[in-house]
């Protein structure tokens, strides 16, 4: 077993574990995952991301009676942004926090049972702040990734380090900062670091020893591997086809990093990821799509090979990204898959084979296309909405400003949104904003910023930036929604007893009638929540838990929108509820 020298605090209670020698996660609970409600074993609830529980103690009649049952403080001076979702096993909960660390703490009581704080160098150069968005379960493991691209598996029981191991090169922009998935019995991971030209990937590799299965690019023309038993690298195919949509070199420092994370249906067998911004930002030094950048790509677990792809968005000039997750739920007898894209468009997608079925808006205003073309699938740009090349300026170093809507900050960012089998509706965290962006120029130096652009975020409406609205897939329309002053920037859960839980930045964690949007409940946390709520139950009891800590790229990146909620303060710590009854 391999050991490092990070700081390990075991708490003496320890000398007691909860549920001692209970058996590990297995794939088949991890696919199971979705009714088990006594745990949350996976980031997204379900390994299809739905975030829906079936449980309905607390309910549209009952919520009103839900009070805290405990709290637990991150402690120290690390309180920045906290976007993790817990993972709730054995009854354990198992959550990440800023500056790559995570807590074992007793699910029932908030009874600190182990902490591990991975030593970051100096140097580390995280784009959107120093999150983490939680960790993966598998046999008696507990694996996170870090801000130095590293992946560390831990025991359950006691926090010790069982295997680590390099994912790249930080000193050359890469870093960490999803949940891993755990598909087939494979952990699946992908990188951050799209701003600093990093290449994207997935990887997959064994979650008991961290040795590489597999390693499939998401920017055309680079080799993917897969892995023998001696770790020794077997080419394993190239990512489409060199120069085919992207100019020169430039796709050797393109971009498309996976920094979301991924979710799998068992039902098709595939994995999805969401891709990033090609690299730079200035969409004019690289003509063409520049594939697999800001799109979904579908991989075939056992060989780590893209067996559909969906552009979001082509030749993206906007930041827009495509790491949006993909949601697969089932509609008119066919598996579809749901993604609200940072571009402002809602897309339903085939999830077996790529077709699109249905796109729509999702925000109330979009200025860089008029439409998604249903039967090509692409964009319909508006030419002059694309920031200009600066090659054509009046000095050569700045290019056409142009207001774009939404901001690069997206229509949705990171925050995951949630679908419900019972209502047939998904809850999206939406925002409305804008940007003033223009394009410079921009050579590649490793470890430096690779945009090529500058940037202004504003509101674009005086009473609102963020609301919660329920999209129904099949027609595109809103069918209901709740507007918030500040920009929302954390997840959402649904459940069967007719609720949808929300965080707001201004420190609510708040449930609405999932049939209505009218609100229900709402507890204030003492900071911003940009993180997805979870639920189980134990012993009878139905417990709601979210973490609260304002922070992420609103505060660094918001411009006029970061002003408007400079107010709020920063935190760390996690939150559980229940009935007052029970």
């Amino acid at each position: 077993m391999r050991k490092n020298s990070i700081a390990i605090s075991v708490a003496l209670a320890m000398s007691a574990p909860l549920a001692a020698g209970a058996a590990g996660v297995t794939n088949a609970m991890l696919e199971a995952a979705g009714k088990d409600t006594a745990n949350v074993l996976n980031w997204g609830i379900n390994q299809e991301g739905q975030r829906y529980s079936p449980l309905t103690q607390v309910n549209s009649k009952t919520v009103a009676k839900l009070v805290p049952a405990w709290s637990f403080s991150f402690g120290g001076e690390k309180q920045r942004g906290q976007e993790s979702q817990p993972l709730i096993y054995n009854g354990k909960m198992f959550v990440t926090g800023s500056y790559s660390r995570i807590f074992a703490l007793d699910a029932k009581t908030g009874r600190k049972l182990w902490k591990y704080e991975h030593r970051l160098p100096d140097g580390i150069m995280p784009c959107c702040d120093v999150v983490n968005r939680g960790a993966a379960l598998f046999d008696n493991l507990v694996i996170f990734s870090t801000l130095d691209a590293q992946l560390v598996a831990l025991n359950q029981d006691t926090g010790e380090v069982v295997w680590k191991e390099k994912v790249d090169d930080y000193a050359a922009g890469y870093s960490n900062t999803a949940a891993p998935l755990i598909a087939k019995g494979l952990l699946l991971t992908g990188v951050s670091g799209g701003e600093f030209g990093v290449v994207g990937r997935v990887e997959a590799r064994d979650p008991k020893t961290g040795q590489l299965v597999w390693s499939r690019p998401t920017v055309e023309g680079h080799m993917g591997y897969k892995y023998d038993a001696d770790g020794k690298a077997i080419d394993n195919g190239i990512s489409g086809t060199t120069n085919k949509t992207w100019p020169g070199d430039l796709w050797k420092t393109g971009g498309a990093a996976t920094w979301l994370g991924g979710t799998y249906d068992p039902s098709t067998g595939l994995a999805y990821f969401g891709t990033g911004n090609p690299s730079p930002w200035n969409s004019h030094l690289r003509p063409g799509d520049n594939l697999y950048s800001s799109s979904t790509v579908a991989i075939d677990v056992n060989t780590g090979q893209i067996k559909w792809h969906y552009q979001t968005t082509p030749h993206d000039g906007w930041d827009f990204d495509g790491v949006n997750e993909f949601v697969t739920f089932e509609q008119g007898g066919k598996r579809l898959g749901g993604k609200a894209d940072r571009n402002g468009f809602f897309y339903v997608i085939d999830a077996k084979n790529g077709k699109l079925e249905n796109a729509f808006p999702f925000v109330k205003k979009i200025t860089w296309a008029t439409g998604i073309d249903l039967k090509t699938g692409r964009p319909n740009f508006v030419p002059e909405g694309r920031p200009g090349d600066p090659t054509k300026g009046a000095d050569g170093k700045k290019g056409e400003v142009v207001f774009s809507a939404p901001s690069f900050l997206g229509g949705k960012n990171q925050m995951p949104m949630a679908y419900s089998p019972k209502t047939n509706l998904f809850y999206v965290p939406a925002n409305e904003w804008g940007m003033e962006i223009w394009n410079e120029p921009v050579t590649y130096k490793k470890g430096a910023a690779f945009l090529g652009a500058g940037f202004t975020i504003k509101p674009i409406n005086d009473d609102y930036i963020g609301a919660l609205r329920a999209m129904d897939p099949k027609t595109g329309k809103i069918a209901w929604e709740v507007k918030n002053n500040a920009p929302l920037w954390g997840g959402v859960l649904a459940t069967a007893g007719d609720l949808v839980f929300y965080g707001t930045p201004e420190g609510y964690l708040k449930a609405v009638d999932a049939k209505s949007g009218k609100e229900m409940w709402k507890f204030q946390t003492g900071s911003g929540v940009v993180a997805p709520p979870i639920t189980w139950q134990e012993g009878g009891t139905q417990y709601v838990a979210v973490v609260s800590g304002w922070g992420g790229a609103v505060p660094l990146w918001g411009g006029e929108v970061a002003k408007k909620v400079n107010f709020l303060e920063q935190g760390g710590s996690v939150w559980v509820f229940k009935l007052a009854s029970l």
